[in-house]
């Protein structure tokens, strides 16, 4: 085939007339394809060299759903290897596939909603829902299953932990073996692209987790891929010297070769345009940014990297939604590239966690502080609240050491009244303050234990803390503002307007514009008894009506709900409002106060 009509891509690239094969592989002396399409004989479709270091053949004979792998002649002898850009494969260790990328995506019109509309439910494939074979994990089929429920939540994104092929059938998925492949054990590439269009069709945004501070380390066919290598390190995708070097293994890719970064790239734009996904959160920038994570020497290639495919995601994929997992309290990370930033729309934040964890899991009442929390709900990385995404808990946060939240506050009595008072305390603080809240799987209805691969998410759950799941529902209907009376709390703006360390109760205003149906109350109690008759400022005269008591009877038999009522405010100044009020809150609870329609 003339060099005019060659298929642009790399991989297999399948067309009428079969399927085109590029790879690249600069050591390599020779390379062909071998497979089921030619009895995987080493001599019947050798590649020709591009002169760049890329090797292209065309084979008429292959088609999709062929098994293929290529067969590099090296000066440390024939390797065979999977394709690096393989969409497919039958395992880990196995062959490449030629991938069939044809898919209905009739109707698929699906639009991200603005990042201060955002509600994100976290969620692990393997464990989400595996309740039928314990030998073998979840699928995107079984998540599936449970979209109804998300959607009755109120969420609309789903962030799922990566799916990249990975070694075994359970892990968390940040070892992948190979980046452009769906994991086999969850249902493969066309399993998640259905997941994709039913999370769509029920409203439901999804967020795809990606890895490229390391790969691997196991099953890793990338290593020394065309027999090539300095320091005996890992070969033409990796770093050949001590930049190499993760936590997790000598395996970071090096983002200052031109062919590496477009990989990385080319991945990024397949899971938006092949798989409709609409947005991409990056697992520990850190170790992209840096050589060994926080404060040590910097590395520019990786900065540059991360500049360079926002700017590629803002331009083609306009609304679609970048998210870094840094927690280095970094505001550069958000800020545009063209400004000096990386780029990123959003990041988790440590300094949101931390504290709110810290403080609803501390025993004695005086050891929390209200400064701390007060701190923890204004910090802006930016000009934009929304630049940041915040949690009580995380596959991270819950994990290695860390106990859902629920078993950490209470380790004997994680289903009792602490552990359900504290943990939805922490809960109305994710949903109430500025930035975009996250929530892990069972988070809903108080998961316990810690989070493992191998543990399957207790669904019993829903049915016993029913409750909690309304409690969870009613706060996501405020914070989207579902009724139309409590637009502050997707506006950008926040004051903490009441503190009392000594009671351990603390006051915030959100609003957008202001004005009734927008600005919204938010008073917490940080204290193990009630407060009767206690005082604070309201931005106005008038009624504020209770939309929310976490103390509600409704959410749990032994809450004592009749305590909380309407706040009818008085004009009189205090904490620095024109009016007044006066209210009585239960303990560890959070009330919700608006004007507006009744």
């Amino acid at each position: 085939m003339s060099d005019k009509i060659k298929c642009k891509g790399m991989g297999s690239i399948p067309h009428a007339g079969g399927v085109a094969f590029r790879v690249w592989a600069p050591h390599a002396e020779r390379v062909a394809v071998i497979g089921s399409f030619n009895n995987w004989e080493n001599d019947k479709n050798p590649l020709l060299s591009e002169d760049n270091g890329y090797w292209y053949a065309d084979v008429a004979g292959a088609h999709p759903g062929d098994q293929y792998k290529f067969l590099l002649t090296t000066d440390q002898g024939d390797l065979k290897r999977i394709d690096p850009y393989a969409r497919e494969v039958t395992s880990s260790v196995g062959n490449a596939i030629v991938h069939d990328p044809t898919f209905d995506w009739g109707g698929d019109s699906f639009q991200l909603a603005p990042w201060n509309e955002l509600v994100i439910y976290e969620l692990h494939v393997g464990t989400f829902n595996d309740e039928e074979d314990v030998n073998h994990p979840g699928q995107f089929s079984s998540v599936a299953e449970r979209l109804e429920h998300l959607k009755k939540l109120g969420i609309n994104a789903i962030q799922i932990m990566p799916v990249g092929e990975f070694s075994g059938d359970r892990s968390w998925g940040y070892n992948p073996a190979h980046i452009f492949s769906v994991e086999l054990a969850y249902g493969g590439p066309k399993a998640f692209k259905k997941l994709v269009k039913s999370s769509h069709q029920q409203g439901i945004a999804v967020i795809l987790d990606v890895v490229y501070n390391h790969l691997g380390p196991d099953d890793l066919d990338l290593w020394q891929f065309d027999g090539w290598s300095e320091n005996g390190r890992g070969g033409i995708y990796f770093y050949n010297d001590d930049r190499a070097i993760t936590p997790w293994g000598e395996t970071r890719p090096d983002y200052g070769r031109g062919e590496v970064r477009q990989y990385l790239l080319d991945n990024v734009i397949m899971w938006l345009e092949e798989y409709h996904v609409d947005g991409i959160r990056m697992d520990c920038t850190q170790y992209i940014r840096t050589v060994s994570g926080a404060g040590s020497q910097d590395l520019p290639d990786g900065w540059s990297l991360l500049q360079w495919i926002n700017s590629q995601v803002a331009e083609k994929y306009p609304g679609r939604i970048t998210i870094a997992e840094d927690l280095q309290h970094n505001r550069w990370l958000t800020l545009d590239a063209g400004a000096g930033g990386a780029g990123f729309s959003s990041q988790w934040d440590a300094m949101f966690v931390h504290p709110i964890r810290q403080a609803v899991l501390v025993a004695a009442d005086e050891q929390r502080s209200l400064a701390a929390i007060r701190d923890a709900i204004c910090y802006r990385y930016n000009d934009d609240a929304f630049d940041r995404v915040i949690y009580s808990e995380s596959h991270d946060e819950v994990a290695n050491g860390k106990l859902r939240v629920p078993q950490e506050i209470s380790p004997d009595d994680p289903k009792g009244w602490y552990a359900r008072k504290r943990s939805t305390l922490a809960a109305a603080m994710v949903f109430t303050s500025p930035g975009i809240p996250l929530i892990f799987q069972g988070q809903e209805f108080l998961e316990g234990g810690w989070f493992r691969d191998t543990v399957p998410v207790d669904w019993d759950q829903r049915e016993e803390f029913h409750g909690i799941v309304k409690l969870y529902r009613d706060l996501i209907r405020l914070r989207l503002n579902r009724d139309g009376f409590t637009r502050g709390l997707c506006g950008q703006f926040t004051q903490v307007y009441h503190l009392n360390e000594e009671s351990k109760v603390i006051a915030f205003h959100r609003w957008d514009k202001g004005g009734p149906s927008d600005d919204v109350v938010v008073v917490a109690n940080f204290f193990h008894e009630s407060q009767e008759s206690y005082m604070i400022g309201f931005p106005a005269a008038g009624t504020w009506k209770l939309r929310f008591n976490s103390n509600w009877q409704g959410y749990s038999d032994d809450f004592q709900g009749n305590m909380s009522t309407d706040v009818d405010a008085q004009p009189g100044a205090y904490d620095g409002f024109p009016a007044n009020g006066v209210f009585s809150i239960g303990p560890y609870s959070v009330l919700i106060f608006s004007q507006g329609p009744q």
